[in-house]
């Protein structure tokens, strides 16, 4: 069944797009369930979790950006903007839900720190292990 029960999943939402074959209909967004995925695997996480709103190349071009109220940062100039410095605290931060970013809303979407915590069945570990490796792959991420 993957790493975590069925019924885990059921109270996650992930952002998903279902694009419209009319240029004029506007796109309709669709909250599914958090996909599994590796804990070990930053850019699995990404690709599932991130890459709807961010793009998979984390320029903030995801195909769910449009539908937004708030643009998706470009992920890939985080250091840039932080004097060449990558913002490991600040990422960390956001990732757990305990740093207020406007365009994520509340912290209940989609903030991954909660939903990693139910998908792990609370265990500390393995959600610090997703949240490191995310981070890190976003870090990976950064413009030369």
């Amino acid at each position: 069944m993957g790493i975590f029960p069925r019924t885990c999943l059921a109270g996650f939402l992930a952002v998903m797009v279902i694009a419209s074959v009319a240029q004029d209909q506007k796109t309709e967004i669709k909250h599914a369930p958090a996909p599994a995925t590796s804990p070990a695997s930053g850019h699995e996480m990404f690709v599932s979790y991130c890459a709807s709103c961010h793009g998979k190349d984390a320029k903030g071009n995801g195909p769910a950006a449009a539908a937004l109220n708030a643009a998706p940062a470009d992920l890939t100039t985080l250091a840039k903007k932080n004097g060449g410095k990558f913002p490991d605290m600040k990422v960390t931060s956001v990732l757990r839900g305990q740093a207020s970013v406007a365009a994520h809303g509340s912290q209940e979407m989609p903030v991954w720190g909660p939903i990693f915590w139910r998908m792990s069945q609370g265990h500390p570990v393995e959600v610090q292990q997703r949240i490191a490796n995310l981070s890190s792959y976003i870090k990976s991420l950064q413009e030369k």
